[in-house]
């Protein structure tokens, strides 16, 4: 028989070593844990907390054999329109799938989220105080306010930023971005079976003329409705995202629809205008089109004047409209043998 010193010896030298092994798991066992939660979310995005962003980044020593993109969330601020945070993480997911489908034995990269309910303790750490916000936690991190905040001017472009972004701070190739068509495959063979139905109904109506694109008044509209868009400036309304109108700062509950200076339009002025003008072009389009077929000579003089009325007052609006914005005047010239 063994001495009792000598197995109280070899019991703690055991005891030490599982210990050891509890506290300090070794790179391929956070990695091996990793894959396994990654593996668990339909996206591979990792729902982390604080004792998650302990383990994997804080307290793992550095240089880590793996990198985490994180994204910051908060469930109280998801209802924000100007936030944008859920069409964001769904992006956040769509990179996160489309990197596992092309890279299905990485673990390289991993993904990961964080809610500011649940993880107030680790925003304090990253040193967020922001939303949206997403961060890059290299292997060579030291401390997590080290790790790379990406640019939120890019958010703009979606996962193919984030793409970018991820590429130009890992080195790593995540490849195209895998979005999902817009009909399944159910839908698109119901569309086509409704089509087949409908076919012949269709094609009788198109040879009898009798469908809504042979109706005058359709294109009609549509021909003042591409004039209204045209010139009323909401394309540029539209791609410069422009408000319609603006609170006043002195008087929060008074709106402001016109905005004096000409480095910025508000919607409600672009639709101002288009309105204006689209009464002097449907002016013009009645004295060429209508007031022509009218055989008395003295209504047709009425109209014309009534016409020239209206649309001497819509023009005047804008001029001074555009005065009062810019201000810049018209004034009117005349020849020299006039005078």
């Amino acid at each position: 028989m063994a001495p009792k010193p000598l197995l109280l010896l070899l019991l703690l030298l055991l005891v030490r070593l599982l210990f050891l092994a509890s506290a300090d798991p070794s790179s391929d066992d956070l990695v091996a844990e990793l894959e396994t939660l990654r593996s668990r979310s339909p996206s591979g995005v990792i729902h982390f907390n604080d004792a998650a962003v302990s383990r994997f980044l804080s307290s793992a020593p550095s240089p880590r054999p793996y990198s985490i993109l994180v994204f910051f969330d908060a469930a109280h601020l998801r209802s924000n329109p100007d936030l944008h945070l859920r069409e964001l993480r769904s992006e956040f997911a769509l990179l996160s799938a489309s990197f596992s489908a092309h890279n299905p034995s990485s673990s390289r990269l991993f993904f990961a989220d964080l809610e500011f309910g649940e993880s107030q303790s680790s925003f304090s750490l990253f040193g967020v105080n922001s939303l949206p916000h997403i961060r890059i936690v290299t292997p060579n991190a030291g401390s997590l306010r080290d790790s790379e905040p990406m640019d939120q001017s890019n958010f703009a472009a979606g996962a193919e930023s984030m793409a970018e972004f991820v590429a130009s701070r890992t080195g790593l190739s995540l490849g195209p971005i895998q979005r999902p068509p817009p009909l399944s495959r159910g839908q698109i063979v119901a569309l086509g079976v409704l089509l087949l139905i409908l076919s012949p109904f269709v094609i009788k109506r198109i040879l009898q003329g009798d469908t809504i694109f042979h109706d005058r008044k359709l294109w009609m509209a549509s021909a003042i409705f591409v004039y209204f868009f045209s010139v009323s400036g909401a394309m540029h309304g539209i791609i410069r995202k422009t408000p319609m109108f603006l609170r006043d700062r002195n008087n929060p509950d008074r709106l402001i629809f016109f905005y004096q200076g000409s480095g910025m339009q508000l919607g409600a002025e672009g639709f101002a205008v288009g309105f204006l003008y689209t009464i002097v072009g449907l002016v013009i389009a009645f004295v060429t089109h209508v007031l022509v077929r009218i055989r008395s000579l003295a209504v047709q003089r009425t109209f014309m004047l009534v016409a020239m009325v209206i649309a001497y007052w819509a023009v005047r609006k804008v001029i001074h409209l555009d005065n009062w914005k810019t201000g810049y005047g018209i004034h009117a010239f005349w020849p020299n043998s006039w005078r």
